[in-house]
C-alpha cells in the first residue's frame, strides 16, 4: 500500500471518528463541537492546501478536493467550516508578504479557526458595493463596517475583512475578541445550519499595520477572485459529496422497501431516480476533477472551469437532493434525516460564493468572448 493511501485511510478514519452519527444532531442543535474542529485543524485538514514549510500538508486541488467530497458526503456544515478556512488560507497564501505568511499561515494549520468576511447587507452578488471601511492611521489601521452571513464566524478566532482601502480594497486579520468586535450568530439558517454562520459588526477597530495582508491598495476584484476561486472549488467538491450521500441513501432505501409487494428497486420509475443520481454524482465528479487539475496545472481557462464546476455540481446537488427525498417519501422527510439535510444544504450551494446566475453571467460572457 502506497504511502498516499495510507495517509487517505488514516484521514478518513479519523474524520469518521470524529462525525459519527452525529451530522444530524449538530444539525439540528445548529453547532458543531469546538473540539471536533480544532481537532481537525490542529491535523491540517481544514486547510490541506497549505504546503508542508507551513506546517501544512501540502495536498493537490484534486486531493483536497477528493477530502471535501468526503467530509461533503457525512455533514455539509462541517465542510463549509472547511471551505472557510481554506479561502482564509489561500487568501493569506495569495496576498500576505512572506513574514505575514510565517505568522498566519502555521496558526491556520494548528487549530486556530478562521472565516472570511465579504458580504454586506447592500453588497452580496455585487461586491462591489463593498463598503467596510479599512483606514490608515500612522503605524495602525482602523477598521469599520458590518458583514453578514459569514460562514464560521460564530467558531472563528480570526476573522480576514475584506473593505475599502486607500485607492482600492485590502484585507484584514481580525481576532475575533478584539475591542469593537461584535460577532451575532444567524438564527436557524435553510441549511448547513451548524456551519456557524454569523453577522459581524466592526466599530472602529484598531489593529497593527501588519495585520492589512500585502499592505492593502490592491484592485477589489482581485481580492474577491482569490478568495472566491478556492470558495467556489471547495464548493464543486462539497456538491460531490452529498450527491454520494443521496446515492449512498437512495440504493439503501430502495434495495430494502417494498412497495406493492416488491422492492422499490424493481419499480422502474425508481429505478429512474437512481439513474439520474448516478448520473448526476458521476458529471458533478468529473467537472471537479477538470477544474482541479486545471487548477493543479496552472492551466489558463482554470478559473472558467471552477465557475463551470461550481454551477453545474450545485444545480445538480439541488435536483439530486430533491430526488432522494421523492424516493425516501416520508422516510427522507424527517428533520435531521441525510437527504432531508441534503435538500436543504444543497440549496445554499447554489447561492454561495457566486450564485447560479452570477456562475451562468460569467459562463455567457466567456462563451461569448470566445
Amino acid at each position: 500500500m502506497s504511502t498516499t493511501v495510507t495517509e487517505e485511510t488514516g484521514e478518513r478514519a479519523l474524520i469518521a471518528r470524529l462525525v459519527g452519527d452525529r451530522a444530524g444532531a449538530w444539525d439540528l442543535a445548529g453547532e458543531i463541537p469546538t473540539s471536533v474542529l480544532r481537532e481537525l485543524g490542529r491535523q491540517g485538514l481544514l486547510c490541506a492546501q497549505v504546503p508542508e514549510r507551513y506546517t501544512g500538508r501540502g495536498y493537490t486541488s484534486e486531493r483536497n478536493g477528493e477530502l471535501t467530497a468526503y467530509v461533503g458526503s457525512l455533514c455539509s456544515s462541517l465542510r463549509s467550516v472547511m471551505t472557510s478556512q481554506g479561502m482564509a488560507a489561500w487568501t493569506v497564501q495569495r496576498l500576505a508578504d512572506a513574514g505575514q505568511r510565517q505568522a498566519y499561515l502555521p496558526q491556520l494549520t494548528g487549530g486556530k479557526l478562521a472565516a472570511v468576511a465579504f458580504s454586506e447587507t447592500e453588497a452580496g452578488s455585487d461586491l462591489s458595493a463593498i463598503g467596510t471601511r479599512i483606514t490608515e492611521d500612522g503605524d495602525e489601521v482602523v477598521v469599520d463596517g458590518a458583514k453578514v452571513w459569514v460562514t464560521g464566524a460564530s467558531y472563528a478566532d480570526l476573522v480576514l475583512v475584506v473593505g475599502r482601502c486607500a485607492d482600492g480594497a485590502g484585507v484584514v486579520v481580525v481576532p475575533a475578541d478584539a475591542p469593537g468586535v461584535r460577532i451575532e450568530k444567524v438564527a436557524d439558517p435553510l441549511g448547513c445550519r451548524a456551519a456557524g454562520h454569523a453577522s459581524v459588526r466592526l466599530d472602529s477597530v484598531r489593529l497593527p499595520s501588519s495585520a492589512l495582508l500585502g499592505g492593502g491598495g490592491q484592485p477589489l476584484p482581485l481580492l474577491v477572485t482569490t478568495a472566491l476561486a478556492y470558495g467556489r472549488m471547495s464548493v464543486a467538491w462539497g456538491c460531490v459529496g452529498i450527491l454520494r450521500a443521496c446515492l449512498d441513501a437512495v440504493t439503501a432505501h430502495a434495495r430494502t422497501r417494498c412497495q406493492s409487494g416488491r422492492p422499490l428497486a424493481e419499480h422502474q420509475l425508481v429505478v429512474r431516480h437512481v439513474a439520474e443520481l448516478l448520473v448526476a454524482e458521476q458529471s458533478a465528479t468529473r467537472v471537479s476533477e477538470h477544474a482541479s487539475r486545471c487548477w493543479d496545472g496552472g492551466a489558463p481557462d482554470q478559473v472558467t472551469a471552477t465557475v463551470l464546476a461550481k454551477y453545474l455540481s450545485s444545480v445538480h446537488a439541488v435536483r439530486g437532493a430533491a430526488s432522494a427525498v421523492q424516493v425516501l417519501a416520508s422516510a427522507g422527510a424527517t428533520d435531521g434525516h441525510v437527504v432531508a439535510r441534503a435538500y436543504r444544504d444543497a440549496k445554499l450551494m447554489e447561492i454561495i460564493e457566486g450564485s447560479s446566475e452570477i456562475c451562468q453571467l460569467i459562463l455567457g460572457q466567456h462563451a461569448l468572448s470566445r
